[in-house]
């Protein structure tokens, strides 16, 4: 069952990210973490995970090191540890795109099962909502992502490599459907 403290990290991660929009929409930011922390839970997570779910994006978007020290207080240091798994850089400016997604792909093939399986819901959430998007306005969705149609490409079939492991494998699964669709879309003549 899910306690208060599930409550208090919706509340704070909607407080946190209250400004913030998912890229190229007017949908608010808070949609993608309520999704992310429904997978959690389809997928059997525990109060933890979700609770990290709600705030995986937390350090990086909102704050670094603040963040994650209040995070650290207010949720202890299992869902501390979780979102720092998640998190690819807190630094600002952040570094170049592609080593820091090289650097993130590695520390997912030693990450804790926790952070394995936040990490696909992230990455299940966000394939499905980007080719939500391609349908509806085809290859101009690139433009939001750093690394374009190929380096996007690139990194989520690339996710998929690096989080396949027993524990998460139905996950992992539904997670390799979401980006072969998303491939197949960016496959199609335009």
């Amino acid at each position: 069952m899910l306690t208060r403290r599930f409550e208090d990290a919706f509340l704070y991660a909607a407080h946190l990210h209250a400004a913030q929009l998912r890229k190229g929409s007017q949908i608010p930011y808070i949609s993608h973490l309520m999704g992310v922390a429904a997978l959690v839970l389809e997928y059997g997570g525990g109060e933890d995970q979700a609770i990290a779910a709600l705030l995986h994006d937390a350090v990086e978007d909102q704050g670094g090191e603040p963040i994650r020290r209040e995070i650290r207080a207010r949720f202890g240091a299992r869902v501390a540890e979780i979102v720092d798994g998640c998190t690819d850089t807190d630094q600002e400016p952040k570094p170049p795109w592609r080593p820091r997604k090289e650097e993130f792909l590695l520390s997912l093939r030693r990450a804790s099962p926790a952070v394995r399986l936040v990490v696909a819901c992230d990455k299940l959430h966000n394939a499905r909502a980007m080719a939500r998007d391609y349908r509806m306005c085809g290859e101009a969705i690139w433009s939001r992502f750093t690394g374009r149609r190929e380096g996007t490409l690139w990194y989520y079939r690339a996710l998929v490599d690096a989080l396949r492991c027993e524990e998460i494998a139905p996950l992992v699964a539904e997670l390799d459907r979401a980006v072969g669709e998303l491939e197949a879309l960016a496959a199609e003549p335009v």
